[in-house]
């Protein structure tokens, strides 16, 4: 069984990180490995109205059903599993991603689980997708930003696209996750993909 870590922060748009997590239990190959930061919590109920505990969390307050796939790690436990690079994972997403989550991982800097199982993921040179959400951009952010690039992560901002005619909100999360989810080869038929016309 292949394993995913999932990371969600306190950025808007804290949705892409719920509807990543409800997708990713589908699929029977995965082991979902998921960590949400304290930000993250206040941004699911400011947002979505959804309340998790993150002392006592149950993953259907989250995402509505339960999934013996997904191991939920509490985002100061320093000694988890996904904080260790001898722990083997295809890689991380961080759906969204803050941009203090951004700049402490360009600094190297753990002050979180969230940040601590990206720091592994560099080291070890495992795939890490950063889903930002903010605009506008400062310096500090693209250069955060660009000095993560040149370190082979893949810095994937929430842009939805508008070639497979989006009608509704749904449409354009889907858009962001199938972007997202073509990191790891993991395809979803969520959206209409480009099509040259004949």
């Amino acid at each position: 069984m292949k394993r995913i870590i999932v990371g969600i922060t306190g950025a808007s748009a804290v949705i892409y990180g719920v509807r990543l997590l409800d997708l990713l239990t589908q699929f029977d190959e995965y082991e979902i490995h998921l960590t949400i930061s304290d930000s993250g919590v206040r941004a699911l109920w400011e947002e979505l109205q959804i309340r998790v505990n993150l002392d006592d969390f149950h993953l259907e307050s989250l995402i509505g059903h339960s999934s013996d796939r997904v191991i939920y790690h509490h985002q100061s436990d320093i000694g988890a599993s996904i904080a260790s690079g001898s722990f083997r994972t295809v890689g991380m997403v961080v759906a969204p991603c803050s941009m203090g989550t951004i700049g402490a991982i360009a600094a190297g800097i753990s002050r979180n689980l969230i940040q601590r199982a990206a720091d592994v993921c560099i080291k070890e040179h495992r795939k890490l997708v950063l889903v930002p959400r903010e605009t506008p951009l400062s310096p500090i952010h693209l250069e955060n930003m660009l000095k993560l690039s040149r370190l082979g992560v893949v810095v994937l901002p929430a842009m939805p696209g508008f070639y497979h005619f989006p009608k509704t909100v749904d449409d354009m999360i889907n858009f962001v996750i199938t972007k997202t989810l073509d990191q790891f080869d993991i395809d979803t038929n969520l959206i209409q993909r480009w099509k040259e016309n004949p």
